[in-house]
C-alpha cells in the first residue's frame, strides 16, 4: 500500500479527500465492513445494472468505479466481460476478490482512489459508477467525473446512478436532475444521452430509493 493510501491515527483517509459519507461518519469507508455488511452492500447486483447488463450495454473491459463487494463487477463478469474494479475499502476487495476467485470470473479487483485513477495505467471502453457519483459535492464531484473520463481511456459510454431528488423516502446525497446534467455539460466533451428514473438497493431500503440512472457518453 503506497503511503497515500495507507491509514494513519492521525489521519484516517490516508491523505486523500474525504468523501461526504466519510466526513459525516467520521471514519473511511472501509469501517463501513468490519461489522458485517454495510447498508448498501445488498448481496446482489443492483437492479439497474442488471437491466444494463442484459441489454448489453457493458462491452470491452468495464471500469467498476467505487466497486464495494464485487456484487456489480461479478455479475457483469459472469457474461464473459473482463472488469477491474476499484474502491477504497480494502475490507470490501478483499470480499470481491475471494468471490470472483471462487466463480472462475474474470474480475479483478485494486485498492484505488476514485480521485486518482490516472495510475491504473489501463483504457476501459465502458465505465460503470454505481452509487459514487453521489458522495461527492463541489470540487470532488468535478474531480471524480474527470478521473471517470480520464483522457487515457477510450470509453464509449458511463453509465452512472445515483440517489435522486425526486419522489419519497429520498436516499442520503440526493443528487438533482439538473445537477447532474450540468456536471456532464457538451462544453466540456460531454453528451448526456439518457436520464431515468430508477431505484437504489439498500439494507434499510429493499424496494429501493429513488434513483437516476443515466448514460453519459463523449462528445
Amino acid at each position: 500500500m503506497s503511503e497515500q493510501t495507507r491509514v494513519r491515527a492521525d489521519d484516517p483517509f490516508g491523505g486523500r479527500q474525504p468523501t461526504i459519507h466519510e466526513q459525516r461518519a467520521g471514519q473511511p469507508w472501509d469501517a463501513s465492513y468490519l461489522d458485517g455488511p454495510a447498508p448498501w452492500d445488498v448481496g446482489q447486483p443492483q437492479p439497474a445494472v442488471a437491466r444494463l447488463a442484459s441489454e448489453g450495454a457493458f462491452s470491452g473491459t468495464v471500469l467498476d468505479a467505487g466497486c464495494g463487494t464485487g456484487d456489480n463487477a461479478l455479475h457483469i463478469a459472469a457474461l464473459s466481460v473482463p472488469v477491474l474494479g476499484v474502491d477504497v475499502a480494502e475490507t470490501a476487495l478483499s470480499i470481491a476478490g475471494k468471490r470472483a476467485a471462487e466463480r472462475g470470473l474474470d474480475a479483478e479487483f485494486v485498492l484505488a482512489d476514485a480521485l486518482g485513477l490516472d495510475g491504473l495505467g489501463q483504457t476501459f471502453l465502458t465505465v460503470l459508477d454505481c452509487a459514487l457519483f453521489h458522495v461527492f459535492r463541489g470540487r470532488g464531484a468535478a474531480r471524480v467525473r474527470g478521473e471517470l473520463g480520464g483522457r487515457n481511456r477510450a470509453w464509449r459510454a458511463l453509465h452512472l446512478l445515483c440517489f435522486g431528488d425526486a419522489g419519497t423516502h429520498i436516499g442520503p446525497h440526493p443528487v438533482a436532475q439538473r445537477d447532474l446534467r450540468g456536471a456532464f455539460k457538451p462544453s466540456s466533451g460531454w453528451s448526456t444521452a439518457s436520464i431515468d428514473p430508477d431505484r437504489l438497493l439498500s439494507r434499510f431500503a429493499p424496494q429501493g430509493m429513488p434513483a437516476w440512472r443515466a448514460r453519459i457518453e463523449r462528445v
